[in-house]
Parts: C-alpha cells; sequence; structure tokens
C-alpha cells in the first residue's frame, strides 16, 4: 500500500508541475538557439532552464520556496556586467486615430518617465504626473502578447522603415502574417506622429492641404503603400523636438521606448512585435523628444477592442518604467526573460477590490519612495520578502529621483560646483527668454507686487527715521540690486528679497550713530 501511495504522490506531483508548464510555440522561433543538452538539465540545478519558465510560485501547497521564475530573475540581475549601467527610459503611448474622420495618424497619448502622464480631453494639455493604475486583466494579456508574439531582440536597423519590414517579414515566415497584408501593415505603421505640445491645435492651410492630398490617396490601390508612407515620417528630428522643454527632465544620456497600438479593419488576429534594438538610434518624429529609441512594442489588431489595445499599451509602457523590468528588459536573452520579469511584476502587484475606490481618482506620487535596491537585492543575493512588506532602509526623496552627480563628492575644489554649472548651461539662456511667455506673467506681476508693497511701507518709515536722507526710492534701488544679483550667483531665483523690521532698526541705530 505505501509503495501505490507513493507512486500515485509521483504521478500527481507530476501532473501539478505539468499543468504550470508553458508549452513552447512552434510558429514562434526562439532569439538565440540553444544545444539539445540544455533541456536535458535536471530541475536540481540552481539555475532555470532557459527553454522553459514558470510562474511565480504563489502555491502554499508547493513545497519549493522559489519558483524557476524567481531563479531565472536573479540570475538575470545576478550576472556581472562591467559596463555602465542601463540608462533612464522615456516612454511614450502612441494610438492609431483618425483625424477629422479621414486619414489615421498615430497620436500620443500618454507618456513615462517615472509617473504617468495623460493628454486631458480636448488634447490640450498634459495632466500632472500620477501614479498609474492597471487593471489585472490587461496585465494578463500583455504576459500573452508576450508569450505569443514576435520577440526580436538586440536587432540590427538604423531607420523606422526597416525595423518594420523585419518584424514583417519574420511574422511572415512564421505564418503569423499573410504575405498580402505586408504592405497594409507596414503603411500602418509608417504613419505620420502627432505629438502633444503646448502649441495650439489649430492647424495651418498646408496641414490641411496635406489632409486633403492624403486622403485623396487612400482611395488609390495598396500596391505603392509602403512606399507612399515613407513620405510621412522622417528619420530626422524636427525642429519641435529640438525645441522642448521637456528634455530638461531627462539626462543626456536616456533612451526611449515607443509604444504603438491601434485596430485596423484588414487583420482577423492581433500582430504583436516587441523589439530591442542592439544600440539605440534616432528615428526622427516618432518620439516626442529627441531621444534615440531602444525599445519598441506594437500591438495592431481588429476592430472593437481599441479600449484593450489601449490598456495593454499602458500596462506595458508602466511595466517599461518600474526599475526592476526595466533592468531585466535591458539583459533578456530570451522570451522567457521577459515572461519572468512580467510574472515578478505580478508578484509585486496590489489589488484594489472594485465597488471600494473611484477609478477615475488620479493617486499623486509619494513625496518618498522606497529604494528599488531591495527589490533587485531580493534576487540577487537570495533575500525573502513576501508581499506588501515595507523595507526598513529609506527612500530617495523628491518623488523617488536619485541624487545627481552634482551633489556627490568629488575630491576636487568646487567639483560639484563645476558639474552643477556644465548641467545648467544649455538651459541658461532659457531662463530669460521664458520670461516672455503669456504664463509667466502673472507670476511676475505678483512677485513684483509683493516685493514693491515692502519697499514702499519700510522706505517710508526708513525716510522718518533718517530725515529723508534715505527713503522709498533708496529702498527700491537697494531692493532691486540686491534681489538681481542674489537671484543670478545665488540659485535661488524664487525667494523674495526686500526690506524687514530688523533691517530697519539696524538702520535707524546707525544713522543715529553717524549723527
Amino acid at each position: 500500500m505505501s509503495k501505490n501511495n507513493n507512486q500515485e504522490e509521483k504521478e500527481g506531483k507530476e501532473e501539478d508541475v505539468e499543468e504550470v508548464k508553458i508549452p513552447p510555440l512552434p510558429s514562434t522561433p526562439e532569439v538565440k538557439g540553444k544545444s539539445p543538452a540544455e533541456d536535458e538539465k535536471p530541475a536540481s540545478k540552481p539555475l532555470p532552464n532557459r527553454n522553459q519558465c514558470l510562474p511565480v510560485n504563489r502555491s502554499i501547497f508547493l513545497s519549493s520556496a522559489v519558483s524557476p521564475a524567481a531563479e531565472r530573475i536573479r540570475f538575470i540581475l545576478g550576472e556581472d556586467d562591467d559596463g555602465p549601467a542601463p540608462p533612464q527610459l522615456f516612454t511614450e503611448l502612441d494610438e492609431l486615430l483618425s483625424v477629422d474622420g479621414q486619414e489615421m495618424e498615430w497620436k500620443e497619448t500618454a507618456r513615462w518617465i517615472k509617473f504617468e502622464e495623460k493628454v486631458e480631453k480636448g488634447g490640450e494639455r498634459w495632466s500632472k504626473p500620477h501614479v498609474a493604475t492597471l487593471s489585472l486583466h490587461s496585465l494578463f494579456e500583455l504576459r500573452t502578447c508576450i508569450e505569443k508574439g514576435t520577440i526580436m531582440l538586440d536587432m540590427e536597423a538604423s531607420t523606422l522603415s526597416q525595423i518594420v519590414e523585419m518584424i514583417t517579414d519574420n511574422q511572415i515566415e512564421i505564418g503569423q502574417l499573410k504575405a498580402d497584408l505586408k504592405d497594409k501593415v507596414m503603411y500602418t505603421l509608417l504613419r505620420k506622429h502627432r505629438h502633444q505640445t503646448k502649441k495650439s491645435n489649430l492647424r495651418s492651410l498646408a496641414d490641411i492641404g496635406k489632409t486633403v492630398s492624403c486622403a485623396n490617396s487612400l482611395t488609390t490601390p495598396h500596391k505603392n503603400l509602403a512606399s507612399s508612407s515613407l513620405n510621412d515620417i522622417s528619420d530626422k528630428p524636427k525642429k519641435d523636438q529640438l525645441k522642448n522643454k521637456f528634455m530638461k527632465k531627462l539626462p543626456r544620456d536616456a533612451e526611449a521606448s515607443n509604444v504603438l497600438v491601434g485596430e485596423v479593419d484588414f487583420l482577423d488576429a492581433p500582430f504583436v512585435a516587441f523589439v530591442r534594438l542592439q544600440q539605440a538610434v534616432m528615428l526622427g518624429a516618432l518620439t516626442e523628444v529627441p531621444v534615440p529609441t531602444r525599445f519598441l512594442f506594437i500591438l495592431l489588431g481588429p476592430k472593437g477592442k481599441a479600449k484593450s489595445y489601449h490598456e495593454i499599451g499602458r500596462a506595458i509602457a508602466t511595466l517599461m518604467s518600474d526599475e526592476v523590468f526595466h533592468d531585466i528588459a535591458y539583459k533578456a536573452k530570451d522570451r522567457q526573460d521577459l515572461l519572468a520579469g512580467i510574472d515578478e511584476f505580478l508578484d509585486e502587484v496590489i489589488v484594489l477590490p472594485p465597488g471600494e475606490w473611484d477609478p477615475t481618482i488620479r493617486i499623486e506620487p509619494p513625496k518618498s519612495l522606497p529604494s528599488s535596491d531591495k527589490r533587485k537585492n531580493m534576487y540577487a543575493g537570495g533575500e525573502s520578502q513576501m508581499n506588501g512588506d515595507t523595507p526598513h532602509d529609506g527612500g530617495h526623496g523628491g518623488g523617488g529621483h536619485a541624487m545627481g552627480e552634482e551633489l556627490k563628492k568629488t575630491g576636487r575644489f568646487c567639483g560639484g560646483l563645476i558639474l552643477d554649472i556644465k548641467r545648467k548651461a544649455p538651459f541658461f539662456v532659457s531662463d530669460f527668454t521664458d520670461t516672455f511667455h503669456i504664463q509667466a506673467l502673472s507670476t511676475i506681476l505678483f512677485i513684483y507686487l509683493g516685493t514693491v508693497t515692502n519697499a514702499i511701507t519700510f522706505g517710508g518709515l526708513l525716510g522718518d527715521a533718517t530725515d529723508n536722507m534715505q527713503g522709498v526710492l533708496e529702498s527700491f534701488l537697494g531692493t532691486a540690486i540686491a534681489g538681481g544679483l542674489f537671484c543670478l550667483l545665488g540659485g535661488q531665483p524664487l525667494i523674495i528679497l526686500s526690506s524687514t523690521g530688523p533691517v530697519l532698526v539696524f538702520e535707524r541705530l546707525l544713522f543715529n550713530f553717524s549723527r
């Protein structure tokens, strides 16, 4: 009886393992070939098999404390890399929308650095940065997209047209895309990109002419769709990109991650691709700011599911802004590494029950965030931490932004000051030219009135105390000179300088002493 029970227990365990395995997709080739010997690695090895990945082990009925996905992440983040740390990512979400009911083009709807910013209704301004709230279903759908879609890592390409052509050729080769749909897909992916700026949305006569001509071109046959669409996007950045003031929020070595989602009427199944370029390249007007692109996620699907496509795009964009998945995306070697990164993210997600909170309310970024090193060290050093545990070490202030290099010790005389001047030099001229913007007028009037009232009040009292030898005009002049020098040299232009009560007492005593 004991032998039969043991045999049944073994068979039951084997069935449990088979139920959680993700079978390899015959239609999706591996990025890098592996030898057959790797498939026969025993389960007792500390490093996971790269040809199979199990979800993060959350079951209380299995004895294994560490899942193969966690082992894979530990292996990825624990690899010795002598190169620099992965740069910060700027993620942009573009959706395929129609303009004036005529042409289809890519419209920027959201962007991420650390937190999400959406284009407000009406398309006139950006929202404040807020914590992205995702539906759990969109994360599972994203995992399915990564599991079944095309994954191309370390692609060698220098233009958007080359990237799109390589993706479509790969989809045709593995049987996920019909050959006769290649031109339509390329035409759609190479459409013009319209970014959200602070300028007026009123279009010029030239733009209206382009719309009419493009609308007429849509009635022509599709035999030259790919070549005609190349006229809508250039590989060189535009003037609006170079003048975008949002660049001040990005470090110099920042790279971009572009997310393109939309619905089309010529596809019967979703067209999904995740691309990581070997070297970040400038792809022209693809991104709002002139930042080289490293990652590209594309999701095109049949009509009727635009909201689902939008939520999946937000999910991958939020993942790319997560510091742990960000590092995994840079170091991933195949599809299973990306799936392990999504599983780790799902293990850290906290679900809010429906009906007990309003999804339309935006969560403001916290003043202090826990450092992501705790999560990374958990996998690198093997520490265990349950979902929801709060790290004991303090986080970085300022909404999670790391300390700048100008604040670190350099070991040189005035080294930090020199680095700070170099960082501020490219924006020194704009600090003065921005004064002439219409939105700065109210601030200027407020500061002027706040300064002039004090100057008049204390100037009059000072004139009575000094027999009008130093009155209102002298107080104006002294406040202007001292305030101007302090703003230029002190680095604190928002501080208001003017006369105060102690200064009045001091000058009165000094005047009496001088007499």
